[in-house]
C-alpha cells in the first residue's frame, strides 16, 4: 500500500494554470500533488556570445526553491553567496531537456530563459518543473509566432518528466515525497510527446534492482508521460 493510497500506476492530480504572471512571455503554475512550481519564459532578443553567427537559438533555464518550500526552513541561496550543486544540476538538466524539443535553427539567434521557482515541495521538483517549463516556453514561443518574429515553429514535439521508483519491492510513478525518501531505486524519466526517451537517471538506493524492474518502470513512465502531455495539451 502507497502511503498516499494511490494505484501503483497512479499519478498525483495534476493542475496547470496558465498567464499566472504579468511580465513574462509565458508562465504557469503547476501542481503534481503537494508539488507547486511556478514557472516563467523570457525571451531575450540576442543568443548567448558563444552563439554569435551561428544563427542558433538557445534554451536555458534556471531553478530555486523558496525557503519554506519544505518542512524546515532552508537558508536562500543567495544569501549563501552560492548556488549549492543539487540546484546547478538540477537546472541543468532542465534546460538540456527543454532544448531537446526546440529546432534552435528555426528560433534564431535568440535566447529563452524560463525559470523555475519550487513554491511547495513534495517529492518530484525537477519533473514539475521540466513539464511546466514546457507550458510557460510553449507560451513564449506562440508570441514569437503571432508577432512574426519566427515564421516556422521552433518546438518540435512537447517534453515532460516524472518519477519512478520502487516502494516497497514493488514499481509506482510519480513518487511524492514519503515514498522517494524510503524507495529502493528511484528515477526521473524525460520523454517527449511522441515517447522517445531525452534522459533517465536511475540510482539503487541500498538495494540494486533488475533489468526486468527497470523495464516495469520505464513502462510506468510512459503512462505518466502521456497523462502529463494530456495536461500541457490541455493548458495551451
Amino acid at each position: 500500500m502507497r502511503p498516499s493510497g494511490r494505484k501503483l500506476d497512479a499519478m498525483r492530480p495534476i493542475k496547470i494554470e496558465t498567464g499566472v504572471t504579468r511580465h513574462a512571455e509565458g508562465s504557469c503554475l503547476i501542481r503534481c500533488g503537494d508539488t507547486h512550481v511556478l514557472c516563467t519564459a523570457t525571451i531575450e532578443d540576442k543568443a548567448p556570445s558563444f552563439l554569435k553567427g551561428t544563427g542558433l537559438g538557445w534554451v536555458t533555464a534556471e531553478y530555486g526553491m523558496l525557503p519554506r518550500a519544505t518542512n524546515t526552513r532552508n537558508r536562500r541561496e543567495a544569501a549563501a553567496g552560492k548556488q549549492s550543486g543539487r540546484t546547478q544540476e538540477i537546472q541543468r538538466l532542465i534546460g538540456r531537456a527543454l532544448r531537446a524539443g526546440v529546432d534552435r535553427v528555426a528560433l534564431g539567434e535568440r535566447q529563452i530563459v524560463v525559470d523555475c521557482d519550487v513554491i511547495q515541495a513534495d517529492g518530484g521538483t525537477r519533473c514539475a518543473s521540466i513539464t511546466g517549463g514546457w507550458v510557460a516556453l510553449r507560451l513564449a514561443v506562440n508570441r514569437l509566432l503571432k508577432a512574426g518574429i519566427v515564421t516556422s515553429d521552433p518546438l518540435v514535439d512537447h517534453v515532460a518528466a516524472v518519477s519512478c521508483g520502487l516502494y516497497a519491492g514493488q514499481p509506482v510513478l510519480d513518487l511524492d515525497y514519503a515514498e522517494d525518501s524510503e524507495a529502493g531505486t528511484d528515477g526521473n524519466f524525460i520523454l517527449t510527446g511522441r515517447g522517445r526517451l531525452i534522459e533517465v537517471q536511475m540510482a539503487a538506493e541500498g538495494a540494486t534492482f533488475s533489468r526486468d524492474e527497470m523495464g516495469a518502470l520505464l513502462d510506468l513512465a510512459e503512462k505518466g508521460i502521456g497523462e502529463l502531455v494530456a495536461a500541457q495539451k490541455a493548458a495551451v
